[in-house]
C-alpha cells in the first residue's frame, strides 16, 4: 500500500520564487526607468581636453584684422589723346615729380587736324580782311554821297530864298518861286532818307563786322586747342609720387582713356582691412584702433568703410593718428585690434574651437569633482580675439571645455578618466 508524502513548508515556498524573482525584477527596472540617469555618455581623457574657468573680468570690446598698407592716394594714368606709344620715358618704380614726362605718343591724324585748322582759321583771316577793306571802301562812298547830297540842298535851299525875295518883290513869276521852293524840300527829304540808310547800313556793318571777329576768335581759340592736344601727347605726371604701374609698350597704340598705369602718392600712407560682415553694423568712421611694431604702439582711425560685402567680409580703410614706422613700405601687412567700444565687466570665457561646432548656443560644464561634464545651453554675445561674453547660462567659478567639440557627436554627458 502506497503511503502519501506530504510537502514541507520550504517546498511550497520554493514553488513560488520565479514569481517572486520576476517581480523585483520588475520593481528595480521601473524605478530605473523613472529615476534612473538616461543621459548618453562618453569615456574622454582628461589630457584630450582643454578646460576654461568662467571669469567676471574686465571685457575689451575690439576685434582683430590684418591690414595691408596702401599709398594715401592712387592716381589712374589715363591719356587724353590716343595714339602710337614712340617712347617710355620713365620706368615703373621711379619716383617722378608734378609735370614729368612719363610717356610720349605719336598721332598722324591729330598733326593733319592742326593743319586743316590753321589753313582754315588763314583763310578766315583773308576774308575778313577783304570784307574790312570793302566796307572802309563803302564807308568812303557813303561819305562821298553824303556830302554831295549836302550840297545840293545846300544850294537849292539858297535858290529858294533867293527866289523868295525875288517873288515877294514881284520880280520872278510864282511859278519859278515854286519850283525853287518844291527842288528845295525834295533834295532835303532826299538827304533824311539818305542819311538815315547810310546810318543804318553802319550798324549793319559793324554788327556784321562784330560777329566776324568773334567767329575768328573763336576759330583762333580752336586752333590753340587744337594744338595743346599735340602737348597732350605726352603723358605727364599729375603728382609727385612714384610710378606704380606702367603697362605699355613700344609701338602699341593707346585709346584716349584707356587705363595706362597708376602713380601712388607716397606723402603719406594708409591701411587697408578685410572685416568679417558680422561686424558691418558696429564699423563706422571714426572708430580708434591700433597696432604693434616692435616694441612701438601706432594709433589708427577708421577714415571710410565702404558697404559692399564680398566673401563674407567687407572693406575699411585706417589713417594714421600721429607717427609712423620708420621702416614702412607699401605692401606690408599689420595687425590691427579695431575697438568697437569701451571695456565693461562681464562674466567671460577663453575663446576655443567649440564654438565652430555649437555656435555659442550651448556648451560642456565640469562637475565640482571634475569627473563628468554635462551639457548645458548657453547665450554668446560680444567676442574679441580672446574672449567670449557669457549672457546667460553659466557663473563666474565654474569650468568648461573649450576644445573641439566633434567627437563627442550627440552625448550629453562626459566622464573624464
Amino acid at each position: 500500500m502506497d503511503r502519501v508524502i506530504e510537502r514541507t513548508k520550504t517546498q511550497r515556498l520554493m514553488k513560488y520564487w520565479p514569481y517572486a524573482a520576476g517581480g523585483c525584477l520588475l520593481i528595480i527596472v521601473l524605478l530605473w526607468v523613472i529615476f534612473g540617469d538616461h543621459a548618453s555618455t562618453l569615456r574622454v581623457n582628461r589630457d584630450e581636453l582643454t578646460i576654461s574657468q568662467v571669469e567676471r573680468a574686465e571685457f575689451k570690446d575690439y576685434v582683430r584684422t590684418n591690414g595691408q598698407v596702401l599709398p594715401i592716394q592712387v592716381v589712374q594714368i589715363s591719356p587724353e589723346e590716343g595714339g602710337i606709344v614712340m617712347e617710355k620715358v620713365v620706368e615703373e618704380g621711379s619716383h617722378v615729380k608734378k609735370g614729368d614726362v612719363i610717356v610720349r605718343l605719336s598721332n598722324s591724324n591729330l598733326d593733319l587736324q592742326i593743319l586743316n585748322a590753321e589753313a582754315e582759321l588763314a583763310e578766315k583771316q583773308n576774308l575778313l580782311r577783304n570784307t574790312q577793306v570793302a566796307m572802309q571802301q563803302d564807308r568812303l562812298n557813303n561819305q562821298t554821297e553824303q556830302a554831295q547830297l549836302d550840297m545840293d540842298t545846300h544850294r537849292k535851299q539858297r535858290t529858294y530864298e533867293q527866289n523868295r525875295q525875288l517873288y515877294d518883290a514881284k520880280l520872278i513869276s510864282l511859278e519859278d518861286y515854286l519850283q525853287s521852293q518844291e527842288d528845295y524840300q525834295l533834295s532835303a527829304k532826299k538827304r533824311s532818307l539818305v542819311s538815315q540808310r547810310l546810318k543804318q547800313d553802319s550798324i549793319y556793318r559793324t554788327v556784321q563786322m562784330d560777329q566776324m571777329e568773334d567767329n575768328l576768335q573763336n576759330m583762333r581759340r580752336n586752333v590753340v586747342l587744337v594744338r595743346q592736344r599735340r602737348d597732350k601727347l605726352e603723358i605727364r605726371s599729375a603728382i609727385d609720387g612714384e610710378l606704380g604701374l606702367l603697362d605699355v609698350e613700344l609701338g602699341q597704340s593707346i585709346q584716349p582713356g584707356q587705363k595706362i598705369g597708376q602713380l601712388n602718392d607716397l606723402s603719406d600712407y594708409k591701411v587697408q582691412a578685410q572685416i568679417d560682415e558680422h561686424y558691418i553694423d558696429r564699423v563706422r568712421q571714426g572708430l580708434s584702433a591700433t597696432f604693434a611694431r616692435g616694441e612701438r604702439q601706432y594709433q589708427l582711425q577708421v577714415r571710410k568703410v565702404y558697404p559692399e560685402v564680398r566673401e563674407g567680409k567687407f572693406r575699411c580703410e585706417f589713417v594714421f593718428r600721429g607717427e609712423r614706422p620708420d621702416n614702412i613700405r607699401t605692401g606690408q601687412t599689420y595687425y590691427i585690434d579695431l575697438e568697437l567700444g569701451l571695456p565693461e565687466q562681464a562674466i567671460i570665457i577663453p575663446r576655443g574651437t567649440f564654438f565652430q561646432t555649437t555656435g555659442g548656443q550651448w556648451i560642456f560644464v565640469l562637475s565640482a569633482d571634475g569627473s563628468k561634464a554635462y551639457r548645458r545651453p548657453i547665450r554668446i554675445g560680444r567676442q574679441n580675439p580672446q574672449h567670449y561674453e557669457v549672457l546667460e547660462g553659466l557663473e563666474p567659478g565654474e569650468r568648461v571645455v573649450t576644445s573641439g567639440y566633434e567627437a563627442f557627436k550627440d552625448n550629453e554627458v562626459l566622464v573624464i578618466k
